[in-house]
């Protein structure tokens, strides 16, 4: 599902405009990323968790020349998703296993 397929559900769901859809998603979305800009964690109930997570330096591999790389410790934004979202999810698709 693409952005645009996100604002189309949404608007057909609420019966909202979709130039005011896209305005509501985008700001959302600005709004996520201001917040973990500025270091802050999101948790949204039932859907999941926002974070950043600081990743140790380590040595990595050039794989066209197999020279050891150093990589530096660097902030990296992470998500989880809630146990609700999860199992609803798996719920759903448990047919995909057979």
């Amino acid at each position: 599902m693409t952005k645009a397929d996100l604002v189309k559900t949404i608007a057909n769901e609420t019966g909202i405009i979709r130039k005011d859809v896209a305005i509501v998603v985008d700001t959302f979305l600005e709004a996520l990323k201001d917040s973990m800009k500025d270091g802050n964690h999101i948790e949204i109930r039932g859907f999941g968790t926002f974070k950043l997570k600081v990743r140790k330096p380590r040595i990595g591999r050039n794989p066209k020349t197999a020279d050891k790389v150093p990589v530096p410790e660097r902030v990296v934004p992470t998500f989880k998703f809630s146990r609700a979202f999860k199992d609803e999810v798996a719920e759903a698709n448990k047919d995909m296993l057979k």
